[in-house]
């Protein structure tokens, strides 16, 4: 079982951790054994402030006490995102992933960074104050093995179709879509992603906070490998938890054998 954590963001780290723990702990009673956070959980998603709110791997605040909660509950978490400063003073938008030892199994810097001028709609530069990752992110654990990509990530079919083939049976996507992009293609995104290849898709966002500057869009989702939404909610701060039955991908799969009739010799 997956568990979703869709909580809202505030100014203050401290209490967007908190939060983020006590959903966490719910999907763990409710047995969930992968838990996934939102895209920036731990900060607003303001270009401007991700240089203040960043932190350093291993010894950030955040970082730690994601490694601890995974250990405690004997969970994989995927830690959403935060903004990570690394030693030579670049900041990047980068999910950690951490195993049930709370040991560091992965960890994906966003690829494809998120400057969008849209008319009467989203403006936003994160090239700004952030630097773009050059990684793939396949992370194999005792339940599934998954790909990791974030938020504007999603938008590149060549990136889950690396995923895939590198034998992601489930993508996941911490991530914060706008009121503007939201209700156009969230769950088109996601549900094109999960046909593509084959697989399930987790999406994991902020609920909406509407004192934010940034208004996100909310509506976490789960889609199976047929393209279905199997779980869903709103844009209110909550739990969102759904079954993967790993079994869906090879029925799929050998009844509309896509994967195999790719003829890549025509389009390297």
């Amino acid at each position: 079982m997956i568990g979703i954590c869709q909580l809202a963001v505030e100014t203050d780290k401290a209490a967007n951790v908190k939060k983020a723990l006590r959903l966490i702990g719910q999907a763990a009673e409710r047995g969930c054994r992968i838990v996934v956070l939102p895209e920036m959980f731990n900060c607003p998603y303001t270009a401007a402030l991700f240089p203040q709110y960043a932190e350093r791997w291993p010894e950030g605040p955040t970082l730690q006490t994601l490694s601890r909660a995974a250990a405690e509950h004997q969970i994989t978490l995927v830690g959403g995102s935060v903004p990570e400063r690394d030693d030579s003073g670049n900041v990047y938008n980068t999910c950690f992933i951490f195993d049930a030892a709370g040991r560091l199994a992965g960890r994906h810097r966003k690829i494809h960074l998120f400057d969008v001028n849209i008319t009467n709609g989203t403006v936003f530069q994160e090239s700004a104050t952030l630097t773009a990752g050059r990684e793939v992110t396949v992370v194999t654990t005792p339940d599934i093995t998954l790909g990791v990509a974030i938020c504007y990530d999603v938008r590149f079919p060549e990136l889950a179709r690396k995923m895939a083939q590198l034998g992601a049976q489930l993508l996941v996507y911490p991530a914060a879509f706008g009121p503007v992009t939201g209700p156009a293609h969230w769950e088109l995104l996601m549900r094109m992603r999960a046909v593509d290849n084959q697989v399930f898709v987790a999406a994991a966002a902020p609920a909406l906070n509407p004192q934010a500057e940034y208004k996100t869009y909310g509506h976490s989702l789960v889609v199976n490998p047929w393209g279905e939404v199997i779980a869903g909610t709103d844009e209110q701060e909550g739990l969102l938890t759904a079954v993967l039955d790993l079994g869906r991908i090879g029925k799929v799969r050998e009844e509309l054998p896509v994967l195999r009739h790719r003829r890549p010799e025509i389009y390297p």
